[in-house]
């Protein structure tokens, strides 16, 4: 097996995906504790530094670019500083920010967190502050977003839908990407988040375990429960390729062609920070579909992905080389 992922690490590169989903800019505010505050029992921190992170759609985006293929990204800023920013971000990470749309009305989404600088090997998270709005968008911004796509759709291995609750893949939009994807027979994702219904008939979907649970209203807990909740979960939303199911540090359990199995995952002992991992878990299983490769092979290749994340604070996109190790057991 180690052998037989090894050679589909290259075939994760030189695709193009169009990512479309609700992108947003992750602020890390990371600052020293010195005091207790006299106004309030909360410790006073002295800013030592201030990072902005493309997030939310755009970590799979970003996950892509790494793994040496091209990133469309695709999504909906405001008029402000913020998209200023993330737009310029994702420039320089090199991903095509061609798709996004700038309404006036909205917010660009940020995502603000505040890090205290404790000694230990990562900042430990003392609160977050999300400026947003979960409206969705209008018929107007969706009409943009359909024409985007139909003008590159010949010119894409895949689409991956990226869903993070902010009003961008109302059901509406996501029916009228799934006509358009199998028309032209285009590979088309979606990381769910819960939403299950929205991607109904599409080709793969991801979930988490905890959100299979609540869909489908049982608890889950072996091997055999993750298996035949894969296949009510294919059947029952109509997937024409696979339901996958992840499963943090027991693996993951996917339905395909009519059977199911399940994926291991790494041995991990460092895990520091879950963040990214599902992000970069959808585009690693959407590159290896495109490439060709086995349904279980693809997540084989996503759980060692997601295994390297985990190891590093926020949002992080392992490096071909890095899953190349991971695959040998050197990380």
């Amino acid at each position: 097996m180690p052998n037989e992922l090894q050679s589909l690490v290259a075939s994760l590169a030189k695709k193009t995906v169009l990512v479309i989903g609700d992108v947003m800019l992750d602020e890390y505010i990371t600052g020293k504790p010195t005091r207790m505050s006299r106004e309030a029992p909360v410790p006073v921190l002295e800013l030592e530094s201030r990072q902005y992170i493309a997030g939310g759609s755009a970590n799979p985006a970003a996950n892509i670019v790494s793994l040496g293929s091209r990133a469309i990204q695709v999504g909906v800023i405001g008029s402000d500083e913020p998209g200023q920013r993330l737009t310029q971000i994702l420039i320089d990470r090199g991903i095509d920010a061609g798709g996004l749309v700038t309404c006036s009305d909205r917010p660009t989404t940020v995502k603000t967190r505040i890090l205290a600088q404790m000694g230990l090997r990562f900042p430990q998270q003392v609160t977050r502050i999300d400026t947003l709005t979960r409206r969705p968008i209008d018929s107007e911004t969706e009409g943009l977003i359909l024409e985007f796509t139909h003008r590159h759709i010949n010119s894409v291995d895949a689409v991956l839908l990226s869903h993070y609750h902010g009003g961008l893949l109302r059901p509406s939009l996501a029916g009228k990407l799934r006509q358009l994807c199998q028309h032209e027979a285009v590979l088309l994702t979606a990381d769910v988040q819960g939403e299950f219904e929205t991607f109904r008939g599409i080709d793969v979907i991801k979930c988490n375990a905890e959100d299979a649970q609540r869909y489908l209203q049982r608890d889950l807990a072996s091997d055999d429960d993750f298996s035949w909740a894969a296949q009510q979960l294919s059947d029952g939303l109509d997937i024409t390729n696979t339901a996958i199911i992840t499963r943090g540090s027991q693996g993951a359990t996917l339905s395909f062609e009519n059977s199911s199995c399940h994926c291991p995952a790494p041995k991990v002992s460092d895990v520091f920070d879950t963040v990214g991992a599902g992000d970069t878990a959808i585009a690693t299983t959407t590159l290896a579909l495109a490439g060709g490769a086995s349904a279980p092979n693809a997540v084989m290749l996503a759980n060692h992905a997601s295994g390297i994340v985990v190891r590093h604070l926020g949002n992080y996109a392992p490096s071909a080389e890095e899953l190349r190790r991971s695959i040998n057991g050197d990380l």
